[in-house]
């Protein structure tokens, strides 16, 4: 049993987290340690950058956080009533085995423009407590909306991550963008499309309606042309090729198993 600000989240076979109401009163918006790296800064254009604890874990101890993350992310948003779903490298992962790739340092989530803003109006620098079975303390995992979200152009080069869901304990983090309608032509002229901050543009129809699945146990959206969206991004290949990274993708087991050359 996972504990989430003092109320009961199961585990129950494949379900993984169950969402539960949020807690304010176990809610904390006060922060001693400033965990989203926008710390160094010189141009003090850029809010958010790369953190230091993804190169620092090796992979073994890095994997259980970035599950941890995604589990407490999914199931938070759930309880606050925003609707999310994984992109990029995260759906990737989905597609294979709907897991976490084991050389992955980092989760890519999405969410709407209108979510973003209600995030920000109402969770923003909030802290949400877990109790992970076996752990004698609670993990602590805080809301953090970048204050540039609400420039939508994509000449803020800077400021391309909207939101992040962070690790207290860790510094690690999911990045979170906001999925808004293009009203800047790209470069054939097309208007219409629904686009991010990081220049990546959809039809919206291959993003909605979303469809609902499991990653690693834990309900999850997913975009609706998944495939297309993942073949476009990252190739055919990247959705039959069983060699990557010193891995191999073993179908009998469904597990990216170390296989260096």
């Amino acid at each position: 049993m996972i504990l989430r600000n003092s109320l009961a989240l199961l585990i129950a076979g494949v379900v993984g987290l169950v969402a539960a109401d949020a807690d304010f009163a176990s809610v904390r918006v006060h922060l001693e340690k400033d965990h989203s790296g926008k710390g160094g800064d010189k141009t003090g254009q850029k809010y958010f950058h790369e953190s230091t604890a993804n190169r620092a874990l090796p992979p073994s101890e890095r994997l259980p956080h970035l599950q941890a993350l995604v589990k407490t992310y999914l199931s938070t948003m759930n309880d606050i009533g925003i609707e999310t779903w994984i992109m990029h490298g995260t759906l990737l992962g989905w597609w294979w085995n709907r897991k976490i790739m084991p050389w992955d340092s980092d989760l890519d989530v999405q969410m709407s423009l209108t979510s973003m803003e209600y995030m920000a109006s109402y969770y923003n620098m909030t802290i949400h407590h877990y109790h992970f079975p076996g752990e004698e303390k609670p993990r602590d995992y805080m809301i953090e909306v970048n204050p540039h979200y609400t420039n939508g152009s994509l000449t803020d080069r800077h400021n391309v991550i909207d939101a992040r869901w962070i690790d207290i304990n860790t510094g690690m983090f999911i990045d979170i963008a906001a999925l808004r309608q293009d009203v800047e032509a790209d470069p054939t002229g097309e208007l219409g499309k629904m686009r991010c901050k990081d220049r990546h543009r959809y039809e919206r129809t291959h993003l909605f309606p979303l469809r609902d699945s499991y990653f690693e146990n834990t309900p999850v959206k997913i975009p609706y042309a998944y495939s297309q969206l993942l073949e476009k991004e990252y190739g055919a290949k990247s959705l039959t090729q069983v060699d990557f990274a010193d891995h191999h993708f073993d179908s009998a087991t469904m597990e990216w198993k170390f296989a260096p050359k």
